[in-house]
């Protein structure tokens, strides 16, 4: 996405390059907080330390499908619409559509992610 000519004068393409830096950062935290759990033999499901996760997982999800959202609609705009992909041949238009559609697996996961902590977080209580 960053290297297709036209990808820093679109907010969409943008946002959804922020939210998919967030989610690396936020996934990159997380293991090594597990490694570190792992190496010390320190037990990461209680009750607090799940909530704290389950919250920032939901925040990143949502975060993640409003960026990929927003760069799908501005794709087909491009595409379909005004057809700005046969008129600006510099414009990487299957570079955007194939971030847009790994952005959306992305979240896929994510959601996967955040709905299983979730369950694991109500059957503490």
């Amino acid at each position: 996405m960053a290297s297709g000519f036209g990808y820093s004068n679109y907010s969409a393409y943008f946002y959804m390059s922020l939210a998919l830096i967030l989610q690396l950062m936020w996934s990159l935290g997380l293991a090594c907080k597990d490694i570190f759990a792992l190496r010390n033999k320190k037990d990461l499901h209680t009750p607090d330390n799940l909530f704290i996760i389950v919250m920032v997982d939901w925040v990143v999800a949502v975060f993640m499908f409003s960026g990929a959202c927003a760069s799908a609609s501005l794709t087909i705009f491009f595409m379909w619409d005004v057809h700005f992909c046969e008129t600006y041949s510099k414009l990487a238009c299957r570079q955007f559509a194939l971030s847009v559609v790994l952005a959306f697996i992305t979240w896929l996961l994510q959601a996967a992610s955040s709905f299983s902590a979730f369950w694991l977080l109500v059957s503490f209580y």
